[in-house]
């Protein structure tokens, strides 16, 4: 059975902004979280501040190195009873 393709695109700022924060409040720099992930300084700043979406990966090595819950961002009104996904756009 096909899964139906969504044309929905997630809106990976406020997530980034996460991360942002998370890095500053361990004092690390972008070129440091960019060597340990093995990016670019530039992509981690797109990431972090464009919205920017990072590979799969990448996004995990981030999200467990500082343990930042996704959750709020995938489901944020799981507790409502509403079904939504913040951030996300229809086109």
């Amino acid at each position: 059975m096909k899964i139906k393709q969504d044309k929905r695109r997630f809106d990976f700022h406020d997530i980034g902004l996460a991360i942002k924060r998370a890095r500053e409040a361990s004092g690390m720099t972008q070129e440091q979280l960019a060597y340990i992930v093995d990016r670019a300084p530039r992509t981690i700043m797109y990431n972090e501040n464009d919205g920017q979406h990072p590979s799969l990966n990448t996004f995990y090595q981030m999200v467990t190195m500082f343990d930042i819950s996704v959750d709020q961002y995938f489901y944020p009104s799981k507790n409502k009873g509403n079904i939504g996904v913040q951030g996300v756009q229809t086109r």
